[in-house]
Order: C-alpha cells, then structure tokens, then sequence
C-alpha cells in the first residue's frame, strides 16, 4: 500500500511539470488547470493515504 502511495504522489508531481517560461516569450501554459490544481490534489491525496498506509496495521 505503501508502494502506491508513492506512486501517486509521483504522479501528482509529474502532473505539475511542464515547459519553463522562459523571459523572451510569455507561456500561457504556467495557469493550466492540470499543473495547479490536478496535480497538486493527486499528490495531497498521495501523503493523506501515505500517512493512513504507516498507521494501518492489518488484521490476522
């Protein structure tokens, strides 16, 4: 469980990368939904669940 955790919080990171802007041109693609707000909840989710997976102690 804790393998997907950390799966997902990669995800969550690779969601928030993107092209650099750069100073000669303006990149409208800094405001994407994906990069500030997908990303961000995809990886916040990932920690919650991180901290509920060490916690969690399975049944016999």
């Amino acid at each position: 469980m804790i393998a997907v955790c950390v799966l997902l919080i990669m995800l969550g990171f690779f969601l928030m990368t993107g092209s650099a802007n750069t100073g000669a041109t303006w990149n409208e693609d800094v405001f994407n939904t994906t990069r500030t707000v997908v990303g961000p909840m995809v990886a916040l989710a990932g920690f919650t669940l991180l901290i509920f997976a060490i916690i969690f102690k399975k049944k016999d």
